[in-house]
């Protein structure tokens, strides 16, 4: 555990109040208040870090790290790449990105930067070795935290300038090794799209090519390397002087970088976590996407993270902001370690006076000082987490399922044309997620390179692509006792978007025969029955033939394919593979999952049925610590629990446990 204790704090921006020499003594003070253990600094500094070229000021940073460490409370110090100050942009204008259509960004935002120049590089690397030589071995910093929200916010995070382009060229070059091999992987000879010279390939363009998924793709996994190289540049610059471990700030399902890629650059992975709470009045939509994220964030390296940022109150860039009901806050920061997380932190500290997130909510209002419904909140938690500190060290959740979620297959799906242009890639794998979060059931996520050994149930919903060798590995998964499930839209194309001829990747697995697939409008929605009960057949309906030794689960009842399978399961080795031909809904889901996880010998951490809303995870260690979450706005009592200790009061619980409205509580027992 990172620190000897669970963290609590958020971003710490003290530049903005260096004239304010009395907000800062408060800051100090309202923290200790509030259980803040730990801050982190600097993420938007470079311009009071290095307010002209070449020439530091670091005292006022030093005076802060020295306050909080007198108080006790630790640093995440970062490296202030996410926002470049106006005298770099103005004096080299090439630092900033090119857009996709031609044009240079003018300076301002942040992320504005051209992960490829060689000048941005040089300015960042100076700068991250000058504060690794002053603060790399201060006492109570930490953790390096590596840029921000790599490739965020503004734009989809790539440069489209010469030196991008040259550098595109080069990486494809090393890829493909020749044009003719280019050439054929790319399908080229479609509408004369031949290259006969490497300086004929631009990145995907809205005024030029963007129709080849093929070409799209591979920029998207050169824009992954470009990115991971700057982290690795800039974890190298910090390790100069300093062998604190480094991590960079994940962003929810965030399309434009391959976070699997990334991943293998950190020591320890961190998230911002900003859930749309109150959209609605039934919250399990939302708290199992967060809950998804979180598991995710977990999966990448199988130990605990760090819930990097998330809103103690409002956030400021949607529609309507709603602030956080009574309960939530302090359900929501137990959802994080629930799922894995040693932290709970916040963006931010104190609210800005002016610019743009001058209304994101923070731990301190504009007025009020402490005398906050938000800092009561906070300080609830501060004084929570120390009690679960070495409760939860050296623990985390180990999962017995996985469920795919692959960025290259997002990628490829969402640029194919047909059978439907408005595929949600994420949306398809989070709708089967809750139907594991629903009955408690804990899955990783993993990607096609992953190790599945361990796993007794996979799924993969809408896998388009299979990369090289996936289909290999789930036919040996199955066939040594593995649960497949997989859906229509799958198993289509390989890893340069090519469709597979002859028969599907994995016919003998599943035991189908694909043979149309049908994209539906609302006038002719199918249907089937599973398990007595009918379900809708709707956006996507596969027709296939069921091969023989295929049992047929459900077929479908309406149009010229009635009677093709629906839902089918095929024995294969020592286990089975599931095929689901049509998108239903989570009624279906819900139904069909609970008899995999039966035959699957998963059940949720209780051994109980729980009502809708309420669900629970478990982090192995000594003790079985298990999490009981009430996602509704209202009391409900779970029951056939067995017996277990509440870890927090001592209380013993057996059979029946009562949980108030937005409660989690926390239970052990003693680990087999």
């Amino acid at each position: 555990m990172l620190g000897g204790h669970l963290l609590h704090g958020g971003d710490y921006n003290p530049e903005q109040w260096l004239d304010c020499p009395e907000i800062l003594e408060e800051d100090i003070r309202l923290m200790k208040e509030a259980g803040v253990n730990c801050v982190t600094l600097g993420v938007f500094s470079w311009a009071v870090l290095e307010p002209e070229e070449g020439v530091y000021d670091f005292d006022w940073l030093e005076r802060i790290i020295e306050n909080l460490g007198k108080e006790g409370i630790q640093v995440i110090l970062a490296t202030p790449s996410g926002a470049m100050p106006h005298w770099l942009t103005q004096k080299y204008p090439e630092v900033m990105q090119v857009q996709a259509d031609g044009r240079r960004n003018l300076p301002g935002k942040r992320h504005n930067f051209c992960y490829t120049s060689p000048v941005m590089r040089e300015k960042i690397t100076a700068l991250d070795r000058a504060l690794s030589k002053r603060f790399g071995r201060k006492e109570n910093v930490i953790l390096w935290h590596l840029s921000n929200e790599l490739a965020g916010n503004f734009g989809d995070g790539a440069c489209h300038c010469e030196l991008c382009q040259s550098a595109f060229r080069e990486w494809l070059k090393e890829r493909y090794g020749t044009l003719e091999e280019l050439n054929r992987a790319w399908w080229g000879r479609f509408w004369s799209h031949v290259y006969t010279d490497w300086e004929q390939i631009h990145s995907p363009a809205p005024h030029g090519e963007y129709t080849m998924t093929a070409l799209t793709v591979d920029w998207r996994r050169f824009v992954t390397e470009q990115i991971s190289g700057f982290c690795t540049m800039e974890r190298r610059a910090v390790a100069e002087y300093s062998d604190l471990p480094a991590t960079t700030n994940f962003m929810d399902t965030f399309k434009n970088l391959d976070y699997n890629r990334l991943q293998k650059e950190l020591d320890i992975i961190s998230w911002d976590n900003y859930p749309f709470w109150h959209r609605e009045k039934d919250e399990v939509p939302v708290a199992a996407w967060s809950a998804a994220n979180h598991s995710m964030m977990r999966s990448f390296q199988k130990k605990p993270f760090l819930l990097m940022e998330s809103a103690p109150s409002v956030i400021n860039w949607r529609n309507n902001n709603p602030l956080k009901r009574p309960g939530m806050h302090m359900l929501s920061c137990m959802q994080a370690l629930a799922h894995g997380a040693d932290s709970v932190q916040y963006f931010q500290w104190r609210k800005g006076r002016g610019s743009y997130e001058k209304f994101h909510g923070a731990v301190l209002d504009h007025k009020n000082g402490s005398d906050t419904r938000t800092f009561r909140d906070v300080s609830e938690v501060g004084a929570r987490l120390p009690g679960l500190s070495s409760l939860l060290d050296g623990t985390v959740n180990r999962p017995k399922a996985a469920i795919l979620f692959d960025w290259e297959n997002w990628w490829a799906v969402e640029d194919t044309t047909g059978p439907r242009l408005d595929f949600c890639y994420p949306d398809w794998v989070m709708e089967h997620y809750r139907a594991f979060w629903e009955q408690g059931i804990e899955a990783d996520f993993v990607d096609m390179n992953a190790d599945l050994s361990g796993y007794r149930l996979v799924s993969a919903p809408l896998n388009y692509m299979y990369r090289a060798g996936w289909a290999e590995k789930v036919r040996d998964f199955v066939s040594g006792g593995g649960i497949f499930v997989t859906t229509c839209f799958s198993g289509e194309v390989d890893d340069t978007d090519l469709c597979f001829t002859g028969h599907h990747p994995l016919e003998d697995v599943l035991g189908i025969a694909p043979e149309e697939i049908d994209a539906p409008s609302e006038e002719f929605e199918n249907s089937f029955t599973y398990s007595g009960k009918d379900y809708p057949a709707h956006t996507l309906c596969a027709v296939v033939r069921a091969k023989e030794g295929t049992e047929l689960l459900a077929s479908y009842e309406k149009d010229f394919y009635a009677g093709c399978p629906a839902v089918t399961k095929h024995a294969y080795g020592s286990g089975e593979a599931y095929f689901l031909a049509a998108a239903s809904g989570i009624a279906f889901l819900r139904a069909f999952y609970k008899d995999v996880f039966a035959e699957a010998g998963l059940e949720n951490a209780l051994g109980a049925e729980l009502p809708y809303g309420v669900t629970v995870t478990e982090r192995m260690g000594k003790e079985r610590v298990v999490f009981v979450m009430n996602f509704r706005n209202e009391p409900v009592c779970v029951d056939g629990i067995g017996t277990w200790t509440d870890a927090e009061t001592g209380e013993a619980c057996a059979d029946r446990l009562q949980l108030a409205a937005f409660q989690c509580r926390v239970l052990t027992k003693q680990a087999d």
